[in-house]
């Protein structure tokens, strides 16, 4: 079991983004390329699972138990389909990862087979919060879910954090979300 620095897709496309793009102010002013002291934000690789990769995602959900053979057999499917863009932010003199998000592509018939860009699970660990990492992989998902043409993004969130989203340029819509779980 071989878990390397292979990263889930090209980190050049975190370095490409056009951060004059970008609709929030950071203070003090923050970027993909500077993301702050000691920070470095790329893409997901193997090692991440030995570097708290789901100590922070259990601070958002049940992570529940992932065996190595478990997350590189996953990790490989998300990277042979290649649309899943799951970033990190890792904090390189801890050697851990203390904030996360994911960016999911959906092939659609509709709008001429367009592609639709999904936000999921972003989460800053306890430390790191006030950082303004959340508002910066909020706002690099976004801005790659343009460069890879999609026609719109979305995201699920709770009332409570409508506000930190409308940031952003996202709205409420009409429609209603829903669901139908069948495990925990």
């Amino acid at each position: 079991m071989i878990l390397d620095e292979t990263p889930l897709f090209d980190p050049g496309l975190l370095k490409e983004l056009d951060w004059s793009e970008n609709t929030v102010q950071f203070s003090p002013p923050i970027s993909p390329s500077q993301p702050g002291e000691g920070l470095l934000l790329r893409p997901l690789c193997p090692a991440d699972l030995n570097r708290g990769l789901f100590k922070v995602l259990s601070q958002l959900t049940k992570a529940g138990d992932v065996t190595p053979e478990l997350f590189i057999k996953t990790f490989d499917h998300m990277k042979r389909t290649g649309d899943y863009y799951v970033t990190v932010v890792e904090d390189t003199n801890l050697g851990q990862i203390v904030a996360t998000a994911t960016l999911i592509l959906e092939h659609k018939f509709i709008h001429s087979c367009a592609t639709r860009g999904r936000i999921e699970e972003v989460v800053v660990s306890d430390e790191c919060r006030g950082k303004q990492l959340g508002k910066l992989l909020v706002s690099a998902m976004t801005l790659l879910s343009k460069k890879l043409d999609c026609y719109k993004i979305t995201l699920e969130c709770l009332p409570k954090n409508v506000a930190f989203y409308e940031k952003f340029s996202y709205s409420s819509s009409a429609e209603t979300y829903m669901q139908h779980r069948f495990f925990d």
